[in-house]
C-alpha cells in the first residue's frame, strides 16, 4: 500500500474513532484518546528534527550548484515575485469572499460575549499597549538580516538562517579548490542522512495521523462550532477559490504541469500538510515529491521550498484577511476601503512572518486585527474562532504546501530545469 494511500487511511480511521468518542458513556475512550496525544505531538518533534539540517543541507548544495552567482538573482528575484503576487491575490480573495457573505453580521452576542467582555457595538477599538503591530518594511528586513545564523537554526527561525546559507553557498559559487568540494561532500553527505531519516519517520506517519486527528476529534466541542459554521465554510470556500482561479492556472499554464498528475506526484506531500498543519512537518517530504516525482531540479527545490515555508502561506493570506472582516463586523468595527486596503496589505506581511507550525496563523493574525482598530477585542476575538481553528489550520497549511509546490515549479520551468515527464495534462 502507498504512503499516501496509508496516512488517508490513518486520517479517515482517526476522525472515525474520535467521533465514536463523542457519543454518550464513551466518555472513556475520549479521555484515553486525548491521552494518546502526546504521541503525535513525538513524532511532529522528531520530523521537525530534520527541517534544519535537510534546509541547510539542501539549500546550500542548490545554491552552490547553480555556478553563476547571477542566475541566482534571477532566480531569487523570480522567487519572491510570486510569494509576493501569490499572497496578494489570497489575501484579496479572503477579504471579498466574507464581505460578500457578510461574515459576523448577525451573529450571537450570547456566544460573543462567551469569548470574552460585551462589547458596545458604537464603542471605540482601541489599540493596548503593547499589542502586536503591523510590522513596518524597515523592521521586516532588520528582522530578517541574519545576526547569528546557528542561534537561528536553534530557535527554529528559517528566514534569517536561509539568508545566511544562501550568502555563504553564494560565496562558495565563485571559489574553486580542495575547501569547495569538502564542503559539498559534507553538505550532500547531511542531506544523504536527512532522507534517510525521513524515510524511516515515514513509516510512522500513518499511525502519527492517526492519533493526531482522534484526539483533534474528540476534544471539538459542537455547539460553538454549528455557530461558526458559515463561517468556517466561507473561509474554506475562499481557500478552494484561490487555488483553483490562481495557484492551479500558474500550474497548468505557468509551470505547463498537468492538474491531475502533478495532485497525484505530492499527494503525500499535501496529506501530510493537512494531518499535522505544520508547513515545516511537510517540508522534507514536498522536496522529496518535487524533485523525484515532479521532476524539479534539485537546486531549484531546495530554494524555493524552504523559503516559501517561511514567506509563501498563502492559505494563512486568506484565512486572515477573513477572519479580520468576520471580527470586525462581530464587534462593530466600520470597515471601508481604507480598512480593505490595511488588512491585504498587513495579511502579507504578517502571513511572512509567521511560523511553519501549526497555530502560527492564530497568533499573527493579532497583527492585522490591532492594525483595523479591533483593539482590546482583539484577543477576545481569536478565542471566539479558537474553537474551529484546528480544521481551518489543516486546510491552510495544505494550500500553503500547494503554493510552494505550484512555485517551484513554475520557477523551474521558467530555467528550463524540470523534466519533461509530466508535461502533458
Amino acid at each position: 500500500m502507498k504512503l499516501q494511500t496509508r496516512i488517508f487511511a490513518g486520517l479517515l480511521g482517526g476522525g472515525a474513532i474520535g467521533a465514536i468518542s463523542k457519543i454518550p458513556d464513551a466518555e472513556p475512550m475520549q479521555r484515553f484518546l486525548v491521552a494518546l496525544e502526546p504521541l503525535g505531538t513525538v513524532f511532529i518533534r522528531l520530523i521537525t528534527m530534520v527541517v534544519v539540517p535537510l534546509v541547510v543541507a539542501s539549500l546550500f548544495l542548490g545554491v552552490a550548484s547553480i555556478g553563476d552567482v547571477r542566475r541566482l538573482g534571477r532566480i531569487g528575484g523570480k522567487t519572491l515575485a510570486y510569494f509576493v503576487g501569490t499572497t496578494l491575490v489570497a489575501a484579496m480573495i479572503g477579504l471579498t469572499a466574507a464581505e460578500a457573505a457578510g461574515l459576523g453580521k448577525g451573529v450571537d452576542p450570547g456566544i460573543r460575549d462567551s469569548t470574552g467582555a460585551p462589547v458596545s457595538r458604537t464603542s471605540p477599538a482601541t489599540l493596548p499597549a503593547g499589542s502586536p503591530r503591523a510590522p513596518g518594511l524597515i523592521q521586516t528586513f532588520v528582522e530578517m538580516t541574519p545576526a547569528n545564523p546557528f542561534a537561528a537554526a536553534a530557535q527554529g527561525d528559517l528566514l534569517p538562517l536561509i539568508i545566511a546559507v544562501c550568502i555563504f553557498a553564494a560565496a562558495a559559487t565563485v571559489v574553486n579548490g580542495s575547501g569547495k568540494t569538502a564542503l559539498l561532500v559534507l553538505f550532500g553527505g547531511v542531506n544523504d542522512l536527512s532522507m534517510v531519516v525521513i524515510r524511516w519517520l515515514m513509516w510512522l506517519a500513518p499511525f502519527a495521523v492517526f492519533v493526531l486527528i482522534a484526539a483533534t476529534v474528540a476534544k471539538s466541542g459542537f455547539d460553538l462550532l454549528a455557530s461558526l459554521l458559515l463561517y468556517a465554510l466561507v473561509v474554506v470556500g475562499a481557500m478552494a477559490l484561490h487555488v483553483t482561479t490562481t495557484l492551479l492556472v500558474a500550474l497548468r499554464f505557468g509551470a505547463q504541469l498537468g492538474v491531475a498528475r502533478f495532485t497525484r506526484a505530492v499527494s503525500d506531500a499535501l496529506l501530510l500538510a493537512f494531518s499535522t498543519a505544520s508547513s515545516n512537518v511537510t517540508l522534507p517530504v514536498s522536496i522529496t515529491a518535487a524533485r523525484d516525482r515532479v521532476g524539479i531540479s534539485g537546486e531549484i527545490a531546495s530554494f524555493v521550498l524552504p523559503a516559501g515555508v517561511t514567506l509563501n502561506k498563502n492559505g494563512a493570506a486568506v484565512y486572515k484577511a477573513a477572519t479580520a472582516v468576520f471580527l470586525a463586523n462581530v464587534y462593530g468595527v466600520p470597515l471601508g476601503p481604507a480598512q480593505w486596503v490595511t488588512i491585504v496589505l498587513t495579511t502579507t506581511m504578517a502571513s511572512a512572518a509567521g511560523a511553519g507550525v501549526p497555530g502560527s496563523s492564530l497568533v499573527t493574525t493579532l497583527i492585522v486585527l490591532n492594525a483595523i482598530g479591533l483593539g482590546d477585542h482583539a484577543a477576545a476575538g481569536i478565542a471566539l474562532v479558537m474553537a474551529v481553528d484546528r480544521p481551518l489550520d489543516m486546510c491552510r497549511t495544505t494550500v500553503n504546501t500547494i503554493a510552494n509546490l505550484v512555485g517551484a515549479a513554475w520557477v523551474a520551468r521558467s530555467e528550463s530545469a524540470i523534466t519533461g515527464t509530466m508535461s502533458v495534462a
